[in-house]
């Protein structure tokens, strides 16, 4: 960890808690800070805010009182869900307080150097592909996943070396709270509408994600999906070495797809079909990683072991495994229709049995028609059942089942399945209605999986 003086003897409030939260509180006390914590949940529920008061760092719970701000405090370390809009974020920056997030803490602490990824879809599946393709190929050091993808950034720059490389997950709450962040590589996936409730508008939304780039040079790289021509208009503004990576057209400088190969330049790495995840989506997450792991100059043999290896990320279009022949896959953190629509796109459709529902957000289901037709069945539960059947119908689908929840849809495809087909968990919505969250729907899938015989 690097020599931080500038925060000694200094004020600094910490706004909520969870492991970020507890993460940049710990560190800046580390770092002589006086550091306030301020969290909403009432004391005697907060065991965070509880081991906090006994290191000394003075708490304030149960509510966010404005007048807490009078304080002459130097600087606001914000939980990135705490959105902008709050009350109390909005009079912070009324009185000018500078309000950051703890990956900008991680930066300034890090010895290693900055890998960032960010992007609406892809940024866990793209993150780990890397995260794993380094500690296949590096020939020293060790990467070390952080960020968005669970692992608090503070936390884990704390014990990164120079030789080490820090592979960072971002997300746009993440990143509006940056100032000298600078990554040594940042990856952009994509850029799709997301987070509207969050941010004020779209606008805000995108310059967040490029707000990532803000302070890389000439000698830093930047892997752009050349894909969307909104991407290929920022990258315009940028002073990074952009690296572009398309599976639409050849892109001799970076990473690209010619007759159902992997290049990156003139290199023919590996077949499509290799890759240990389907799906186009994936497709693109795997010219990522091959565009940095290429930049940091690593051996294609490394790399494509890795990808060949590589089952996916937990509830994202994971391989759970082989029952009678059929395959099963974990897709539970699709809870929008894009997110579906892609998942969709990695299998041949007459051969997916698709299980979907969920929350009921008011919305139609008219744009995943298209995507639907052709499946050999779908299988629906939660509130949104209904709704996908009217769907499935429009997308003529002879075999339509209405069910209870996850578990009971694998015991319905099974009855349906039949050897070298697959059963595809991906509900393009929301678990909120039967789940806590879209993890306990995809175990759900996942020990519903491992009772069959």
């Amino acid at each position: 960890m690097k020599n931080v003086t500038i925060y000694q003897n200094k004020k600094v409030l910490v706004l909520g808690l969870a492991r970020s939260g507890m993460s940049a509180a710990k560190l800046l006390n580390d770092l002589g800070a006086l550091v306030t914590v301020n969290d909403g949940k009432p004391f005697e529920e907060n065991s965070e805010a509880q081991d906090l008061l006994a290191l000394g760092i003075k708490v304030i719970t149960g509510s966010h009182p404005i007048e807490l701000l009078d304080e002459d405090f130097s600087l606001m370390v914000k939980n990135p869900g705490i959105p902008y809009q709050h009350p109390f974020v909005k009079a912070a920056r009324k009185k000018g307080l500078p309000i950051i997030t703890d990956v900008e803490l991680a930066y300034q602490i890090s010895e290693a150097p900055i890998i960032g990824i960010t992007g609406t879809n892809g940024k866990t599946t793209t993150t780990t592909m890397i995260e794993q393709i380094l500690n296949q190929g590096l020939p020293q050091g060790q990467a070390f996943l952080s960020g968005n993808i669970g692992y608090p950034a503070s936390s884990v720059a704390k014990k990164v070396t120079k030789e080490d490389w820090l592979v960072m997950e971002l997300s746009s709450f993440q990143l509006m709270g940056i100032d000298t962040f600078h990554p040594k590589i940042a990856v952009l996936t994509n850029l799709y509408d997301a987070h509207l409730d969050y941010h004020t508008d779209r606008s805000e939304y995108v310059n967040a994600k490029w707000h990532m780039q803000q302070k890389m040079t000439a000698t830093d790289f930047l892997v752009l999906n050349w894909n969307q021509n909104e991407i290929q208009q920022l990258a315009k503004t940028t002073k990074a070495h952009v690296v572009p990576f398309s599976t639409k057209e050849v892109v001799l400088n970076g990473a690209y797809v010619l007759d159902d190969w992997l290049y990156y330049q003139t290199e023919k790495l590996m077949p499509v079909q290799a890759l240990g995840v389907p799906g186009k989506h994936n497709v693109e997450n795997a010219l990522a990683a091959i565009a940095v792991a290429k930049t940091l100059g690593l051996a294609n043999e490394e790399i494509i072991q890795t990808l060949e290896k590589f089952s996916g990320v937990p509830h994202r279009t994971q391989y759970v495994g082989q029952v009678a022949g059929v395959k099963y896959y974990n897709d539970s953190k699709a809870t929008n229709i894009l997110a579906t629509k892609m998942a969709l796109s990695g299998f041949e459709k007459e051969k997916v049995i698709l299980l979907a529902g969920g929350l009921d957000r008011g919305n139609s289901f008219d744009e995943l028609v298209p995507d639907l037709c052709q499946l050999k069945a779908v299988i629906l539960f939660g509130e949104t059942k209904e709704k996908l059947a009217e769907a499935a119908k429009a997308a003529k689908i002879s075999c339509i089942v209405l069910t209870d929840d996850v578990s009971t849809a694998v015991k319905e495809a099974q009855k349906i399945a039949q050897p070298g087909e697959s059963v595809l968990l991906s509900p393009a919505n929301a678990s909120w209605d039967q789940y806590p969250n879209f993890e306990v729907r995809g175990q759900a899938f996942i020990d519903a999986v491992q009772t069959l015989n």
